[in-house]
């Protein structure tokens, strides 16, 4: 049974972030996977990384050694076949708690060596999923495909194989009316909720099963190829 860690990066357990996790989780546990989940938020206290290089040193060469509310979650996917990790699009950007996993996670890997680049650590598959109040076209230009292909790359090269699901022009509360924000029509929101969100979700459910039964085979097969 190949056992997948699902991370929400979200403050809102039961959102738009959260959801769609929940759904590739579902779908990777449809598949056969066992699952392990994580709230970011509802962790212990953590930081990202300190530099402490205590994974640079023998015997915890590619391991990071920091003890907070991370190590569980760290000590999960390195025993892991897969990942899924959601965030919001926070100013531009993936939230503060995806950072910090993100500094812990790719750092310990990272040798400071010519050769070899990185450490030992078993690759896994990567399904990076994030969701946008902008529209989904935003991720194709400028600075936000920038961002994108940023965390990919340095995922892909680091952790695993990466493949990313943007959900874009989410809807960010359930009573607009509460709020002055002249940005944006409710009820064109309420409208793609109801009838664009549910595909996104059958979407990441499908991305799950993926995961587990064939994780994106043409990335690895390449991989194999250029190696």
């Amino acid at each position: 049974m190949k056992h997948i860690v699902a991370i929400n990066a979200s403050p809102r357990v039961k959102w738009n972030t959260a959801m769609l996790v929940d759904e590739a989780a579902r779908g990777a546990q449809e598949a056969g996977a066992e699952i392990i989940h994580f709230d970011l938020y509802k962790l212990e206290r953590f930081t990202g990384c300190i530099s402490c290089f205590g994974c640079k040193r023998a015997p915890n060469e590619g391991k990071c050694v920091y003890k907070d509310g991370l190590k569980p979650v760290l000590d999960a996917i390195r025993e892991a076949d897969g990942l899924i990790i959601g965030t919001p699009n926070y100013l531009g950007d993936v939230s503060a708690v995806f950072r910090s996993l993100f500094e812990r996670l790719v750092f310990q890997s990272l040798t400071y060596k010519k050769e070899p680049r990185r450490y030992d650590n078993p690759f896994i598959h990567v399904l990076m999923i994030m969701t946008s109040n902008s529209p989904k076209a935003m991720y194709a230009i400028g600075d936000q495909a920038m961002m994108i292909n940023r965390y990919k790359g340095t995922l892909s090269g680091m952790v695993g194989p990466t493949k990313v699901m943007i959900a874009g022009d989410t809807l960010q509360v359930s009573d607009y009316s509460r709020y002055d924000w002249t940005m944006f029509d409710p009820a064109a929101k309420q409208k793609r909720r109801e009838e664009v969100f549910p595909k996104e979700k059958e979407k990441a459910f499908e991305l799950g099963r993926t995961l587990v039964e064939a994780p994106w085979q043409k990335y690895t097969q390449e991989r194999e190829g250029a190696a």
